[in-house]
């Protein structure tokens, strides 16, 4: 427990740092930031850093609360995306797996749900912030979870006016952090790729100013910049492409970027139960495509051109 100019400080445990400010702004929201739940995706958790170092300085003030996660401690001290096992699959009340991460899981879980009841009369809203493994047509974009619970237009506004450049839409539920507090919670949540995972202090934070200003915004309880949605490209998944066997094989290069183009007869994937998957009648586009994931897990993300649903 401590104290900073404009609020107070706990440290719950390793990485769950609470903020409360000393006077509740009348925008305030209930803020989750969480970065690192993949340990190598380094830029978020510099973004959080400077936001933290303005609040110290009292360059920006606390008007709302926030809790801030920094996910897989051990990941991030190796550099590494994950130590046993994909965190970001595994925020779902029922898990029933052992391990680090599926410990950890269960820790931040709760801390969400803490957090959430704690302040039960404010709006909810959780920004998981990432980095993606590869480049991207669109190198700033957000993950829209699947939920009942609709997003707000404003957000679609907001994300523009931070740059953020493209927006999907999941078609089912995923299991990530931002799917939990939308999914349990009600909460406006969202995945945020914020570039490509690269090392400490070779990250281009001045591309990520005006998510800094999405951030600083929302923490001082104000109402953050807006610009109209139109500047985004919107998608929605069409299929996920899951890896079934051990012989599995994605039909892409290396380096192929997030949001590339396939014409129908592309074959994309070739797996040793499943068969070799053929682009059809509509293009489509892959996102997060990689072949080295667990037997039963996601490979690619299958996506058309889609709109802004609310």
């Amino acid at each position: 427990m401590g104290r900073f100019p404009s609020g107070t400080y706990h440290l719950h445990g390793p990485g769950v740092l609470e903020l409360t400010p000393n006077i509740l702004r009348p925008e305030a929201r209930a803020c989750v930031f969480s970065a690192a739940i993949h340990g190598n995706e380094t830029a978020p958790v510099e973004l959080l850093g400077d936001w933290l170092s303005a609040l110290e300085a009292s360059t920006l003030q606390l008007g709302a609360p926030v809790l801030v996660i920094l996910g897989n401690i051990p990941a991030l001290k190796a550099h590494k995306r994950f130590i046993a096992t994909n965190l970001n699959r595994l925020f779902k009340r029922d898990l029933d797996e052992r391990g680090p991460e599926p410990d950890r899981a269960r820790e931040l879980m709760e801390a969400v749900d803490t957090f959430f009841a704690r302040h039960h009369a404010l709006p909810k809203l959780h920004y998981d912030l990432h980095t993606a493994i590869r480049g991207s047509l669109y190198t700033r974009f957000v993950v829209e979870p699947y939920a009942e619970t609709a997003t707000d237009a404003e957000q679609w506004q907001w994300l523009a006016a931070a740059d953020m450049q493209a927006v999907l839409h999941q078609h089912q539920h995923s299991w990530t952090f931002s799917h939990y507090s939308k999914h349990y919670h009600h909460a406006q949540a969202f995945t945020f790729e914020l570039g490509r995972v690269a090392p400490f202090g070779e990250n281009d934070m001045a591309a990520l100013a005006p998510m800094l200003t999405l951030l600083s915004s929302l923490s001082a309880g104000c109402e953050p910049p807006k610009k109209t949605a139109e500047t985004m490209a919107f998608f929605k998944v069409q299929h996920e492409l899951m890896r079934q066997a051990e012989d599995f094989t994605l039909c892409l290069d290396d380096d192929v970027p997030n949001f590339s183009r396939f014409e129908p007869g592309t074959c994309l994937a070739k797996d040793g139960v499943a068969g070799d998957f053929i682009v059809e009648k509509t293009p489509l586009h892959v996102v997060f495509p990689n072949a080295h994931v667990d037997i039963g897990a996601r490979a690619a993300l299958l996506v058309v051109p889609s709109h802004a649903i609310t």
